[in-house]
Parts: C-alpha cells; sequence; structure tokens
C-alpha cells in the first residue's frame, strides 16, 4: 500500500496515478480527510497493489480456517483477473464438504470479505487439491454428451443451479456446436444453464 496526500482528492490520485504509471480509474484506493491546523485540511489517498488484495485474501481464509480448528496453507497464482487461491489442509474433505457445498460458502465469504475491505469487485476462485479442475473437466463432457442429445432430440436441457464459474465451464463447452446455444436463467444461487437447439 502507498499512501498519497493532497488539497483535494483528485490532486491525490492524481499524483499517485503519475507516480504509478496507471489510469486513475484503474486505481484501487479508499480516502480519508485529514485536518492540519485550524483551517487546513489535506486528503490522504492509500493506494492498493493487487499484491495487498491477494495478502488480505490469504489471510482472511486461513483465518477462518483456523477457526474451525483446521490446519492449512495457501498459495495463489493470477490468472488474467482472476485471483486462484489454492488451499491445502489437514481435513481437505471436510473443506470442500458435500458436493463442494462448503468450498462454495467459503468462496463466496472470501469474495464478499474483500469487495468490503477494498469497496470493488473482485474474482476469486478457491480450489482445494484440484477439486475444482476435477470438476471442470466432468462439467465440461457432461456438457458436450448433453449437446449431443439435445441436437438430435431437439430438447431443451435445463441443468441444476450452479455457481458463475461452473455455468461458464457449460458455456465454453457448447459453444461453436452446430444448432447449439446456452443460456443461464434464474438469480442469484438459484440460476442455471440451458442448452437449447436452434435451427
Amino acid at each position: 500500500m502507498k499512501v498519497y496526500q493532497g488539497k483535494t482528492v483528485d490532486e491525490a490520485l492524481k499524483l499517485a496515478s503519475e507516480e504509478l504509471q496507471k489510469p486513475i480509474e484503474e486505481l484501487i484506493y479508499s480516502v480519508e480527510d485529514k485536518k492540519i491546523g485550524i483551517f487546513n485540511k489535506r486528503y490522504v489517498v492509500d493506494v492498493y497493489e493487487l499484491s495487498d488484495i491477494i495478502a488480505y485474501a490469504e489471510d482472511y481464509i486461513l483465518r477462518v480456517i483456523d477457526s474451525f480448528g483446521i490446519e492449512s496453507s495457501v498459495k495463489t497464482v493470477l490468472d488474467d483477473d482472476l485471483i486462484r487461491i489454492t488451499i491445502d489442509s489437514t481435513h481437505n474433505p471436510i473443506l470442500i464438504g458435500n458436493n463442494g457445498s462448503t468450498l462454495r460458502a467459503l468462496n463466496e465469504l472470501v469474495k464478499v470479505a474483500v469487495s468490503n475491505h477494498f469497496r470493488r469487485h473482485f474474482r476469486i476462485l478457491l480450489d482445494i487439491n484440484g477439486y475444482k479442475e476435477k470438476k471442470y473437466f466432468k462439467l465440461h463432457k457432461m456438457a458436450r454428451r448433453l449437446a449431443h442429445e439435445v441436437q438430435k432430440t431437439k430438447t431443451t436441457y435445463t441443468f441444476d443451479a450452479m455457481p458463475a464459474d461452473e455455468r461458464r465451464v457449460i458455456h465454453n463447452a457448447c459453444s461453436g456446436m452446430p444448432n447449439i446455444k446456452t443460456e443461464s436463467t434464474g438469480d442469484g444461487a438459484h440460476r442455471q444453464v440451458q442448452i437449447i437447439y436452434v435451427e
């Protein structure tokens, strides 16, 4: 984190933009005003690097898991704008939960905590012992198989509700297949993917 000051917020942000060589709209920052003397006021802008966001997310998830009495470690890689955090613990199956339910809850918890702290949305994906990658592989195969069925029967197939990252796998798996399109329907936790036949 770096700190910049100015008579106005714009002045402080301009200084940060020039030093970091980034457009102001790409900066991740928080603002506070600071009085100097009786009449003078300075604005203090805390500018965060992506490494600050990653460190916060890692620390948060480790503290949450530690509260369960489970020892764990994390490793993070950046995949474009996606922060991938891989967890390894003494009780991986417990943290994954039934059909990945506990892992999804932990993922949502970390995303909300990071977004609230930095006042900006970040794409964060938690994985444990390659669970997500294995699930993506199975979903991809299933989506292709079901899309071929839809091509034959011309009957729409609707998946059970699933999180955004898994829906994306379905969309990508079916992309470019003849006479097939995919759509997401529903809201929030009830959002589903449909494989639809088109002439």
